[in-house]
């Protein structure tokens, strides 16, 4: 049996392509990758997120995006749904469609189990590209634990890893506190074979 090799995309065809679908597609080196479903405790932590964040950011030039805001990374034609983004001093988008940004300041991943490992390695190589990123983080859905990376001065990347409910958050580049509490509210701990 032989194996036909799937054609590349365009950007172009992927953007054409996802504006027209129902589910979101992320766009990795000529391919349209279908993004899978999230989970109650993903949903929860996302949401939770979004809360302390919009009463955080109320008084400053910054603005956070949940779930449907497609993030480009030029230097790599990759384009990708980070669970959150957050922006300061002026959003800039890649067309008047104005669902693609383009600097995100601060990305954050809510982890499962099919996308660890992505969103640990090839994904964080990719926003690395991204001039304007300069808080990553990867939040645990099974335990109250986050992973919190900042780029120094000097383009090194920090490693923060910080647990326990008792423990917060610092987003340094926007100057707020994300107390894990807040973030777990409601959450349930399971294993990852029971998502």
């Amino acid at each position: 049996m032989s194996t036909q090799p799937v054609p590349k995309r365009t950007a172009a065809e992927y953007l054409a392509f996802e504006r027209d679908s129902e589910e979101r597609h992320e766009f990795v080196d000529g391919e349209i990758r279908l993004m899978s479903g999230a989970s109650r405790n993903h949903n929860r932590i996302t949401a939770n997120i979004g809360l302390v964040l919009g009463n955080s950011l109320k008084d400053k030039p910054c603005e956070y995006f949940l779930t449907d805001m497609r993030v480009k990374i030029t230097a790599d034609g990759r384009y990708t749904y980070p669970d959150v983004s957050v922006v300061c001093r002026g959003a800039e988008f890649e067309d008047s469609h104005v669902d693609t940004l383009l600097n995100p300041n601060v990305v954050i991943e809510v982890l499962s189990k099919s996308t660890v490992e992505y969103d640990r390695g090839d994904k964080f190589t990719s926003y690395r590209n991204l001039p304007s990123l300069r808080e990553y983080l990867l939040i645990s859905q099974y335990s109250p634990y986050v992973e919190h990376f900042v780029k120094l001065d000097d383009g090194a990347w920090r490693f923060n890893p910080t647990e326990g409910l008792d423990s917060e958050i610092r987003l340094v580049t926007v100057d707020v506190r994300l107390p894990l509490k807040d973030i777990y509210d409601k959450a349930t701990f399971e294993t990852p074979e029971q998502e």
